[in-house]
């Protein structure tokens, strides 16, 4: 009896430290919330741009902007979708919403996105984005890379972004 009672006095306090830590995916949302705020730099052409994070729908999810890439600002929905799932929805400029999975790095700094459905996109071989791998350096810097995929031909665009000055004083 004294055994099953340590047993299971075991058992709940595991399955209470299990319940109350974070999981990956969690803690990806969570980084990626500490760049809410303003930040500017280049793409991969020496493009000025820059792009905003914020946080919206009480947390649940991180919106962001990209304003200076072509013609039209695109936005980004990042939000949980369960305990165990981030996901990505990109409103692009080519009129498509894709979707994309995260996945973090060890180390938690790189979130790689990867596409798995989409909405308004024509074709599975239309012009999309593919994925996004976003690298957080320290607190006023980080990168973004963003993948297209167009009938098989894959473009990509690199920024390098420092967080605002403005947004710093």
């Amino acid at each position: 009896m004294k055994s099953l009672r340590i047993t299971l006095s075991l058992f709940l306090l595991l399955a209470a430290t299990a319940a109350l830590s974070q999981t990956a995916a969690q803690k990806s949302f969570d980084q990626l919330k500490s760049l809410t705020g303003s930040w500017e730099g280049k793409n991969a052409q020496g493009v000025p741009l820059q792009v905003t994070f914020r946080d919206t729908a009480a947390g649940s999810a991180l919106m962001s902007e990209i304003h200076g890439h072509g013609p039209e600002n695109m936005i980004s929905m990042i939000h949980m979708d369960g305990p165990n799932r981030l996901v990505m929805t990109h409103y692009c400029s080519a009129g498509n919403q894709p979707r994309m999975a995260a996945n973090a790095s060890p180390d938690g700094k790189t979130i790689t996105f990867d596409f798995f459905d989409a909405t308004n996109l024509a074709t599975p071989d239309a012009g999309h984005m593919q994925r996004v791998v976003m690298v957080v350096i320290d607190a006023n810097h980080h990168t973004e890379d963003w993948n297209f995929n167009d009938h098989g031909k894959e473009m990509k665009e690199f920024f390098d972004l420092h967080r605002s000055e403005v947004a710093q004083k």
